[in-house]
This record gives C-alpha cells, sequence and structure tokens, in this order.
C-alpha cells in the first residue's frame, strides 16, 4: 500500500478533528485571558480601545447603581467563548470518522 494512501486514507482524517477541537478551545480561552488582562489593566496602553475587561473594570465601580454596565460584557465574553467552544464540537463531531458510524 503507497504511504501517501494510507496519510490520507488514515492518519489524516483521524487527526484532522483533534487540531480543529484544540483551535477552537484555544482561541475561547484566548477571548478569557485577553478579557482578563485588560481587566487587570494589562491590555493595550490606549484607552480608546474598547475591550471586554476594561469595560468590566469600568464598570465595577458602579455596580450597586448601574449593574447592567458590568452585566452585558460578561455576557458578551461567555457568549463568545461558548460560542467558540460549541462550533469546534460541531466541526468535530462533523469531521470525526468515529461519529460518521
Amino acid at each position: 500500500v503507497p504511504t501517501r494512501r494510507i496519510i490520507f486514507g488514515h492518519v489524516l482524517p483521524n487527526s484532522v478533528s483533534p487540531v480543529i477541537v484544540q483551535a477552537t478551545l484555544s482561541l475561547a480561552t484566548a477571548i478569557i485571558e485577553a478579557a482578563a488582562l485588560s481587566f487587570l489593566g494589562l491590555g493595550p496602553a490606549d484607552r480608546g480601545i474598547p475591550e471586554w475587561g476594561s469595560m468590566l473594570a469600568d464598570a465595577q465601580d458602579f455596580l450597586t447603581v448601574r449593574p447592567e454596565l458590568a452585566f452585558y460584557p460578561c455576557i458578551c465574553i461567555v457568549i463568545a467563548a461558548l460560542g467558540f467552544t460549541l462550533l469546534g464540537e460541531s466541526l468535530r463531531e462533523a469531521l470525526d470518522p468515529k461519529f460518521r458510524r
């Protein structure tokens, strides 16, 4: 059996799915880490750039008066991270040869 057929027939289909899942999970983790760093003040030096973490840090002073100022950035972070995670799981199910049977 030619090496090319083994690679494209067995190795590649079984290795694409874990790579895609890992990439999307890493993307979700990067979103959370970027928000955490900008919340701590370690984000972009330009305060004119909107960041979800800096929005949370700015809303921290107004939590008792206007809690929605912190609610909306939190919801956006959760939806973005969860969305990329679910996208990765859906792609894994669509591309994984074990799920096709």
